[in-house]
């Protein structure tokens, strides 16, 4: 890799941890290991090619061009943290992949069904994913950013909340919502 490949990579690893939390490798590796799928089930169910999954690993494409697409990353994210938590056998977890491999994505706010804790409330991690799911699919970490800039001076507490949720990490997100829901 030449250093010209080598710093595309690096800014596109750098988008994707603005967009999505962390690199789209790392996440996709973690959703592949906690889930024990491999490269190629993994694009299945998210409705990609295994060319496109592997661009998106390796840094030589930045973004999930579907909204879709998207959304099942983030119901993967959250089966394998019920898988994690052992509150969704296995077996579950398999029949859950086909059906989100079959969801065609829609509203990210309205499909509740496989994002609750054990008391029937979405977990906050969850209802953080979509929130910054739904700024990020209107537009990219920097509009963002430039919208939060101008709306700085007479709405600081809206600007935070768009750097928060639309440029910032899940984790700093989590603290936003659990510190401004007293």
């Amino acid at each position: 890799m030449d250093a010209a490949q080598h710093e595309a990579t690096a800014r596109a690893r750098e988008l994707q941890r603005n967009w999505y939390g962390e690199p789209l490798g790392a996440l996709f590796r973690k959703l592949i290991e906690d889930l024990g799928l491999n490269q190629a089930r993994l694009a299945a169910v998210l409705g990609l090619s295994a060319p496109m999954l592997s661009q998106l690993m390796s840094g030589q494409r930045a973004k999930i061009g579907n909204p879709a697409v998207v959304q099942r990353v983030q119901l993967l994210q959250e089966l394998a943290a019920q898988v994690a938590d052992g509150s969704v056998s296995a077996a579950e977890a398999t029949e859950r992949m086909d059906e989100i491999k079959k969801s065609q994505g829609g509203s990210v706010l309205s499909n509740t069904t496989h994002t609750t804790n054990s008391s029937g409330a979405p977990t906050v991690k969850r209802v953080v994913r979509e929130i910054q799911s739904l700024l990020r699919s209107v537009a990219a970490a920097g509009d963002i950013i430039d919208a939060a800039d101008a709306l700085a001076p007479s709405h600081p507490e809206l600007a935070e909340f768009l750097r928060v949720y639309g440029a910032g990490r899940t984790s700093d997100a989590v603290a936003h919502y659990q510190s401004h829901q007293n």
